[in-house]
């Protein structure tokens, strides 16, 4: 097994691709870095929006796995939001 930590700034428009697909099971978590009020992360597929998707609210984590060859994106309204990303491979 293998964990990596990565931080990225996002788009409210673009979707960035915050866990690369991997041939084995993903354990991920993601962690809304912003405190403010109404600052949310949202994530999902490539097509993800700030309309379409579930939101992670200011300051919360989540955990989920991935299957294999599965990706994850994500946005933020406003524009600009860090999310936090660990990732850990499952063997």
């Amino acid at each position: 097994m293998s964990i990596t930590n990565a931080q990225y700034t996002l788009s409210n428009v673009t979707p960035t691709e915050i866990v690369s697909p991997s041939v084995m099971p993903q354990l991920v978590v993601i962690h809304n870095l912003t405190k403010s009020n109404n600052h949310y992360i949202y994530y999902g597929n490539s097509t993800v929006t700030t309309t379409n998707a579930p939101h992670i609210d200011p300051g919360e984590t989540v955990q989920f796995r991935l299957l294999p060859l599965e990706t994850l994106f994500a946005v933020s309204d406003p524009n600009g939001l860090p999310v936090g990303v660990m990732v850990q491979k499952q063997g």
